[in-house]
Formats: structure tokens, sequence, C-alpha cells
């Protein structure tokens, strides 16, 4: 719990930081107006990625597969959406990362990565027949 709070301290004070110098940099109004802007347009991307994975994951279910990718990229969609529409430059920048297909892919290569080792893994089945057996205590009730 301490560590998530010292994260979001420091992501702040980040934040506020770069509103100072980008905004004494190129000005208060333009920096506001960038700010609604990668917001807008940031929104509106996550929209168009978000139905295309939609779609790529129908049709990963339409071919009896799993759609593990499109899971996980869902999910980070919609966290890259969250950090787009909260304002400033760093949740923008990570957000933005995380919304483009090439960087996503780069991100979740990880995950990915441990599924496969998962799946090459044997399973341990006991496979066997059953019958049921009724009482006759079981017909009373």
């Amino acid at each position: 719990m301490g560590s998530i709070l010292i994260y979001i301290i420091s992501l702040t004070i980040i934040e506020i930081y770069l509103f100072i110098s980008i905004g004494s940099a190129i000005g208060a109004f333009t920096t506001i107006l960038l700010i609604f802007l990668t917001a807008i347009v940031g929104v509106y991307y996550a929209k168009y990625e978000g139905l295309k994975t939609l779609k790529s994951g129908f049709i990963q279910l339409s071919k009896n597969e799993p759609p593990s990718y499109e899971i996980l990229s869902g999910a980070g969609i919609a966290f890259a959406a969250l950090l787009l529409i909260m304002p400033g430059f760093l949740t923008d920048l990570i957000g933005f990362l995380l919304i483009f297909p090439v960087t996503r892919k780069i991100v979740f290569k990880k995950f990915l990565n441990n599924k496969k080792k998962n799946k090459n893994l044997k399973n341990d089945f006991i496979e066997g027949d059953f019958e049921d057996i009724e009482d006759e205590d079981d017909k009373k009730i």
C-alpha cells in the first residue's frame, strides 16, 4: 500500500513540474489547449483501437482459439484511455505508448512469453469413469 502511495505522489510531482516547465516555454493557454487536445485525440484513438481489438477477439473466438492477446490488449487500451483523460504530459505519454499497437506488443511481450511457457508444461490429468448410484433414501426426498 505504501509503494502505491509513493508512486502516486511521485507522478503528481512530475506532472506539476512538467506543467510549469512546458507552460513557461509555450504559454499557459497553449499548455491547456495541448492538454485538452491530447485527451480528445487519445480517447477517439482508444475507441478506434478498442473496436479493432474487439473485432480481432471475435475472429479468434470464431476460429476456436483463445483471444488471450486481445483480452490483454483491451485492458491495456482501457488503462491507456484512463491515462489520456487524466491531465498531464507524463500520463499522456504512457497512454499513447499503450494505445499504439507496436508499442503495446513490446510492453505485453513479457506476459505472452510467460503464457507460452506455461502452455508447454505437461498437464497432469487423471481420467476415469463414474457411475451415479441412487440410494433408497434419495428416492424418498
